[in-house]
């Protein structure tokens, strides 16, 4: 039996390294309004751990009556930790594997206290930079853009906001957005004392210039833990002022069609093997489990033309966790099982009511009326 836990506040708790750690309220409600998000990809026989029982959306629950089978739900593990074989959670962290402890799961089924640690590290965004040059380096003449470097000092900062001029700083390890300062000309005393003590409580700052996105996208993986990555797909979402508000459900005939338009495919099925490739020794090694990496298209100015060229940022982020571009993986196929290309859906992730809710609605391509939930 496999026990799946959708724990959103992660990436604020590896940050603070804490065994005993509060999320903030968000991170709490998150968890609390979706936590039977991990059904979509759990197996019949399995367990998902929530606060609040079976309280699917109504779509997700017409999925399930039409045949599908389901995981069982339970709000407290008491009687079932010792039937648990595995866990799966979203992220791995000091503070959940502290929570399952307390619940009374066995400690060999946990990762160990240095193998979090481990994790930890590798989530720090100077792993995502020290890929970045690599796939730069390995390809020179690709249509290749991105840089990012570590400081550790604010004149270190300083230097390169001289150098760039428009900028953006981030934190080490943050999430959603948050943790991210854009700096254009000199700093402000805002982002002066961000920087300050973003340097004293996380030892250091990642800089990169500032780079005119044209679009958004991810990649999904899956470590083995055994020096395996495999590619799993394709990931289009939306953000809105840094934060994640939801992706497109399609093929990935539909989706590397659609990245097409901007990029060559050829160049995006190469980096993906590429990335299998260069982490196999790394995260394919020292962790198991999903994880994602952020991407983006970005417009370079032709300084001898009046056209713009279109590069392919390849690691704007590495997240080593679950991601809801996995969720959109798993809610695809759910929805679209005969994997037609014709049907395209989006999934959103709203706050209404006082209440976190996932929607899935037809993509306005496709036609007929909308199925809102």
């Amino acid at each position: 039996m496999t026990l799946h836990i959708f724990n959103p506040e992660h990436d604020i708790a590896l940050a603070s390294g804490l065994e005993n750690f509060t999320a903030p309220h968000a991170g709490r409600q998150l968890r609390h309004d979706l936590g039977w998000l991990p059904a979509l990809w759990a197996n019949e026989g399995d367990v998902v751990w929530t606060e609040e029982g079976q309280r699917m959306p109504t779509f997700v629950q017409k999925l399930f009556a039409n045949g599908l089978k389901r995981p069982a739900f339970a709000q407290k593990l008491g009687g079932i930790a010792q039937q648990i074989t595995a866990i799966s959670p979203w992220g791995w962290n000091a503070s959940l594997r502290a929570q399952l402890i307390r619940q009374g799961v066995a400690e060999e089924l946990l990762p160990s206290k240095a193998q979090i640690e481990v994790i930890r590290m590798l989530s720090h965004r100077r792993t995502s930079a020290v890929l970045l040059s690599q796939l730069r380096q390995l390809s020179p003449n690709a249509p290749l853009t991105g840089e990012a470097i570590e400081c550790q000092t604010v004149e270190e900062v300083k230097e390169l906001q001289s150098k760039w001029h428009r900028m953006v700083m981030k934190a080490p390890w943050s999430s959603s957005g948050r943790g991210i300062r854009f700096v254009e000309g000199e700093l402000s005393e805002s982002a002066a004392g961000w920087l300050r003590n973003t340097l004293k409580n996380q030892g250091s700052v990642m800089v990169e210039p500032y780079y005119n996105k044209v679009k958004d996208f991810g990649m999904e993986f899956y470590a083995d833990g055994k020096g395996g990555v495999s590619y799993l797909g394709l990931s289009l979402f939306h953000t809105q002022n840094g934060a994640y508000t939801g992706n497109i459900l399609a093929t990935e005939t539909y989706k590397l069609e659609k990245l097409g338009r901007y990029l060559p495919t050829e160049l995006l099925e190469s980096t993906q093997k590429t990335v299998c490739q260069l982490l196999a020794s790394t995260i394919g090694k020292q962790y198991e489990g999903p994880f994602g990496i952020d991407m983006m298209v970005v417009a370079r100015e032709e300084p001898t033309s009046s056209k713009r060229a279109l590069l392919l940022h390849p690691c704007v982020e590495i997240n080593l966790r679950r991601t809801m571009g996995h969720v959109a993986l798993a809610l695809t196929q759910l929805v679209n099982p005969q994997n037609d290309d014709e049907l395209i859906k989006v999934m959103r992730i709203v706050y209404e009511d006082n209440k976190y809710k996932m929607r899935c609605t037809k993509h306005p391509s496709c036609p007929g009326k909308n199925d809102a939930r």
